[in-house]
């Protein structure tokens, strides 16, 4: 399956109060690894960018003022995008950004050519109750974000790929193994125990077990469930 792991950097946190994409960054994966392929991109949002934001990733308006605008990419992004499934942590938060873009252009949302999966949906589903942010993710599953000191797409989409792996880890053992053969001699060899120990009762036990059974159906008014018919009881 195509996937493609996403991120985005923006001016604010609502889209509807007229906040924009700054950065966006793409990294495509076949199966569970990255092809080499990848979108990263800078934009003039023509606006200024929150304080808090700014203190988030670091960027201010003027950083990108010489950066193209989204309408001048917006072709581009909804190309590498479509087929693909996306991977994004808290994705209402970045799909309706991008999607606010696309309207601004006359574009047709990205659910019209992709799907989307939420990572903190999954990782909320798998440990309810702790913490989910990507920070917390990577220490659990042992991810080094040691670089983040500020947010940035690309290395956010970078660190989201190795907690997928953590999350969707042991997903491939449930699928089935096409080289180890199923039937035939092969597979008779390797489902057949080796080396099993083989304990027998000796004459002795076989008496006290016998005399246990006719204790138990005395007690049980001459009959045992586990035998074909009543026992004689003395």
């Amino acid at each position: 399956m195509r996937r493609i792991v996403l991120d985005t950097e923006t001016t604010g946190l609502e889209p509807e109060q007229g906040h924009r994409i700054i950065e966006i960054a793409c990294i495509e994966l076949s199966g569970r690894r990255p092809t080499g392929r990848q979108l990263h991109r800078y934009f003039n949002p023509e606006r200024d960018i929150d304080i808090a934001a700014t203190q988030v990733h670091g960027m201010t308006a003027e950083d990108l003022a010489g950066k193209p605008l989204f309408a001048e990419l917006a072709d581009e992004l909804l190309d590498f995008l479509s087929g693909a499934e996306l991977l994004i942590h808290n994705a209402p938060f970045d799909v309706a950004f991008i999607n606010a873009e696309l309207a601004r252009v006359q574009r047709p949302p990205i659910e019209s050519v992709c799907t989307v999966c939420d990572t903190l949906a999954m990782a909320r589903e798998l440990n309810p109750g702790k913490r989910n942010s990507l920070d917390a993710l990577c220490e659990r599953y042992g991810v080094d974000n040691s670089r983040r000191t500020l947010h940035g797409a690309l290395l956010d989409t970078q660190l989201l790929f190795e907690v997928w792996l953590g999350l969707t880890r042991g997903q491939d053992s449930l699928a089935i193994d096409l080289s180890t053969p199923t039937t035939g001699i092969g597979a008779i060899e390797s489902a057949r125990p080796a080396r099993l120990r083989v304990i027998i009762a000796d004459a002795e036990e076989i008496a006290r077990h016998a005399a246990m059974c006719v204790r138990i159906a005395k007690e049980a008014g001459g009959r045992c469930l586990w035998t074909d018919g009543p026992v004689t009881v003395n």
